[in-house]
């Protein structure tokens, strides 16, 4: 067995820098090779390539640990701001940007024994990258774009509120070594800041 994940994600929580920094880029290289292939015939579409910012689309690695983990994770990284998630979700979640553009969001449960997302994920999976999120410039547009062209169905038949006020969708799509991989799309919030 394969144990380059949990030593990624057990390093996350280092009190040394290099090491974190080395164990977000594992991370992040795994969570990346998944969704490159399962996502590589939609760049081929002009408009979804345009829509996820074509050849340098911004991507970000969804962890999902325990909330123990989270916090000792979270503590190592200097403590960064707690996204604002809408209560339905029932998660927690921060964003880690590392040199050379890598960015990680590590997500929790808030309730393990709930039902939420990443509640069901670590029951069944324990901790993992649980998905690979791109900025997209309009979520709903890439939505139609995917059901009508390439027969890939959403979680959800429109986008719907996510962290700090982005717009998400989610889609399930075939990745190599993996049964599947989820993907989510999401259209960040306008901000004055």
């Amino acid at each position: 067995m394969n144990d380059t994940l949990p030593k990624a994600i057990a390093g996350m929580a280092s009190p040394e820098s290099e090491v974190r920094v080395a164990s977000a880029t594992e991370i992040y290289r795994l969570g990346r090779a998944l969704a490159d292939h399962a996502v590589y015939p939609w760049w081929s579409d002009p408009e979804i390539s345009e829509l996820l910012e074509g050849a340098h689309p911004f991507v970000t690695v969804g962890l999902a640990v325990h909330p123990e983990q989270f916090q000792k994770i979270r503590e190592a990284g200097g403590s960064p701001r707690l996204a604002d998630v809408p209560l339905d979700q029932d998660a927690q979640e921060f964003e880690l940007h590392l040199p050379g553009g890598l960015s990680l969001d590590v997500l929790t449960s808030s309730d393990p024994a709930g039902d939420g997302a990443i509640a069901k994920y670590l029951r069944k999976f324990g901790e993992g990258i649980q998905q690979i999120e791109f900025r997209c410039k309009d979520v709903d547009r890439a939505t139609r774009i995917l059901r009508e062209k390439y027969s890939v169905q959403p979680v959800y038949p429109a986008s719907r509120p996510g962290a700090d006020g982005a717009r998400v969708n989610f889609f399930l799509v075939s990745a190599p070594g993996a049964s599947k991989v989820l993907i989510e799309f999401y259209e960040p919030a306008l901000r004055l800041e």
